[in-house]
């Protein structure tokens, strides 16, 4: 039987404040659609565009729910039903064509992220944004929101598909940015964040407000799981005593 992350006993969990000490000088990264904000309306309505232009039927918004995390021509190869790129690469624009004008404002700031990004930052953590939406609405996003102060830099893919995976992505930020893999903690809702944190040594903690759901943080290996926002700063000082 796979052993239960730290931070999870039975079906609740019970954290504290404190352990300022013990996460000074570590390094975290943070996904962005849910894990710092819901994008759902907004990503939903702009797969429902694109579809509905390519005139092919919506799959129901639970479905299309499944798709928040992924990159998009993953997300689009499977909606689809086809490897055709170029059918693939029309619906991806398509879809950003919604979504740089109205989608990436259809969106909410997770209740009690703003605090407990000020009090890992209080503690002296470096914060990133590591997402695998371009650069270029990810800042917009972060902006609109009023995060930036946060963050010491926004990483994200490019538009012509380069980082998108979350494994080049981070390995990316770990190059640029000079981190040491065993100081940095990836935070994320996805199997795609854990996944992408272990190929590259960086700690992976899974949030549970987000899409992705307990058994998929635990069966891709995350090594802490977070029920709420203001524990971020309690499970990342467990993890610190113990790295």
């Amino acid at each position: 039987m796979k052993a239960m992350p730290e931070g999870i006993s039975g079906n609740s969990t019970r954290f504290s404040w404190g352990g300022k000490k013990r996460v000074r000088g570590m390094n975290v990264l943070f996904d962005l659609d849910g894990t710092l904000t819901d994008p759902r309306e907004g990503i939903l309505a702009c797969f429902n565009y694109a579809l509905e232009k390519l005139q092919v039927t919506s799959p129901t918004d639970r479905t299309l729910e499944g798709m928040i995390g992924p990159p998009l021509r993953e997300s689009f190869t499977a909606l689809l039903g086809v490897d055709d790129e170029e059918r693939i690469d029309r619906a991806i624009s398509l879809y950003r064509e919604r979504f740089s004008l109205k989608g990436l404002y259809e969106n909410a700031l997770y209740p009690g992220i703003s605090d407990a990004l000020a009090q890992l930052r209080e503690t002296g953590c470096s914060l990133f944004v590591a997402t695998s939406k371009p650069h270029v609405f990810a800042q917009r996003i972060i902006d609109y929101f009023e995060l930036g102060e946060f963050f010491r830099a926004v990483h994200g893919s490019e538009l012509d598909g380069s980082n998108t995976e979350k494994r080049d992505l981070l390995r990316h930020i770990v190059s640029v940015q000079s981190l040491t893999p065993s100081d940095t903690i990836m935070v994320g809702d996805r199997a795609h964040d854990i996944y992408g944190a272990r190929a590259n040594g960086v700690v992976p903690i899974g949030v549970l407000w987000g899409y992705g759901s307990r058994d998929e943080l635990i069966s891709a290996g995350a090594c802490s799981l977070c029920e709420e926002p203001r524990a971020l700063t309690s499970v990342l000082s467990r993890k610190r005593a113990r790295m």
